[in-house]
């Protein structure tokens, strides 16, 4: 964390233009506390809180923990501190100053010291990201460091105003896989399968390759030399053929988007979606462990601290009534989701959840109302209002050292319930027990899929809006049924005849 106690050298990158913090500590709190949408820090006596609040029974509804702390101490701090609101006596709380720098800190990619993040306070003109190239493997960076025929580099119209395929590339990972760690490494294994292949046809850059050039690697991944000696002279399997051909599509197809190639040798690489029309997913649980699985969620743990265990609801409940992918839960500071809204239609509160989902698109997801008590819950043990607030900018779940949970955590909390209720399980249900153990959180998206197309039959372009698939066809995919499901829909058609 930088050393810098200044208000006045951060910057906050989040506003349009760029805005400097105030270079008095409580106004720069002040501005903190307004623009992320909760304390940052408050300093209570008991004829503040009064000023506060109509009546003394508003003001421990409003401040119960602030209230205790006033019995025994004449002022009370109000904090944020690692993604939740604490309390101390004035003598036992953190500095102004600390606390201003530990929320700059974990909102770091907002807020930035001025000579690293690029932005004049006269002109606000940002500079070029140079720190993309740590997303390259280091092998692939040499060879990938010079631009060919087809290379638009000193043009007005290369957007990602670089020069060369390695911070082209770079650029590419960042936008398009960086916020999966899985996504990521799968691109990667790409790019390299297609590098070896360039090698060992002498061929390269990759702005240099024709469209007769990236034919003859889909034939090669289609039917690998014999004589080879690279990776491709395995056979490589179909889905690994689909991929392969996807991500090199989405390469040439995103440079010539930004205006780095000034063609596309690409278009047409991929046809047909035959990967897509063969999708039919079987990893998903039966109705029987879910409900398995919710009633462990609902237990009381008495052994926990109650904002672990409302926390471990909160993910429960997203993951499976909101269908998203494992990543869009984490917490992106630039974008500033996923995030919770709640409208009133017809004196009813609405929650909806706002994520970022797969090439950055952010999608809604309205969220049944089972779902609110339990978020309401999370929010208030947190310090946070029980209803978000439109300016609110905390992370949607928190992690216990600050700042958001990320992948692996919240990978590992919703793999705990799995265990935990296979545990329970064990005696009456050994098969079910097993399949509870292998289940990831991604088996709750195929699940909530398949609920919406099957059990309901909710429109298919619904039912894609709502997953965040880019084509109608990945969503078709869970309409394929086995025999008894067939049987049971031809009895309900016909019953009547």
């Amino acid at each position: 964390m930088s050393e810098t106690t200044n208000p006045a050298d951060w910057i906050d990158g989040g506003m349009t233009p760029p805005r400097r913090l105030s270079a008095d500590t409580n106004a720069a709190l002040a501005y903190l506390a307004d623009t992320l949408g909760h304390v940052v820090y408050t300093r209570w006596t008991l004829a503040a809180i009064k000023g506060r609040c109509a009546s003394l029974a508003d003001t421990k509804v409003a401040h119960p923990a602030v209230m205790r702390q006033l019995l025994d101490h004449a002022v009370v701090i109000e904090y944020w501190d690692r993604g939740r609101v604490r309390t101390a006596a004035m003598d036992d709380a953190p500095t102004p100053e600390a606390v201003l720098q530990r929320v700059l800190h974990t909102h770091r990619r907002r807020f930035k010291v001025s000579p690293e993040a690029g932005l004049p306070a006269a002109t606000g003109e940002p500079i070029r990201d140079t720190t993309a190239l740590v997303t390259v493997p280091q092998p692939l960076i040499a060879w990938l460091a010079r631009a060919g025929r087809f290379a638009n580099v000193v043009s007005a119209t290369n957007t990602l105003g670089v020069g060369d395929d390695a911070q082209a590339v770079a650029l590419f990972l960042r936008d398009r896989a960086s916020r999966s760690p899985h996504t990521l490494r799968a691109y990667r294994t790409e790019l390299r399968r297609l590098v070896t292949w360039c090698e060992a046809q002498q061929l390269g850059p990759l702005s240099d390759l024709t469209r007769h050039d990236l034919l003859a690697y889909r034939q090669a991944l289609r039917k690998p030399s014999h004589d080879a000696v690279d990776e491709n002279s395995r056979t490589v399997a179909e889905a690994t053929q689909a991929r392969a051909l996807a991500v090199v599509a989405s390469l040439f197809r995103y440079w010539a988007e930004t205006g780095y190639l000034t063609a596309n040798p690409a278009a047409g690489l991929v046809r047909g979606g035959r990967s897509r029309t063969s999708f039919a997913p079987q990893r998903m649980l039966p109705s029987a462990l879910l409900a398995a699985c919710d009633a462990w969620v609902a237990e009381a743990f008495n052994d926990d601290d109650a904002l672990v265990v409302a926390r471990r609801r909160a993910i429960w409940a997203l993951y499976r009534y909101a269908g998203v992918r494992l990543v869009e839960l984490v917490w992106s500071d630039d974008a500033q989701l996923p995030k919770l809204d709640v409208d009133r239609i017809n004196d009813i509160e609405c929650w909806t959840l706002h994520v970022l989902g797969k090439g950055r698109k952010t999608r809604a997801v309205p969220l049944p109302g089972l779902c609110v008590p339990i978020l309401r819950t999370y929010r208030q043990l947190r310090g946070l209002p029980p209803q978000p607030s439109l300016y609110e900018h905390a992370a949607l779940i928190h992690g216990l050292k600050g700042g958001s949970l990320h992948n692996s955590g919240l990978y590992d909390e919703v793999k705990a319930i799995f265990i935990a209720t296979a545990d329970r399980i064990e005696k009456a249900d050994h098969a079910g027990a097993a399949r509870l153990r292998s289940a990831s959180p991604h088996w709750l998206r195929h699940g909530y899929a398949r609920q919406l197309v099957v059990d309901h039959q909710v429109p298919l372009p619904v039912a894609q809006a709502l997953l965040g698939h880019a084509s109608v066809q990945t969503t078709a995919g869970y309409a394929k049924t086995d025999l008894s499901q067939l049987r049971a829909f031809v009895d309900q058609t016909f019953s009547d005849r």
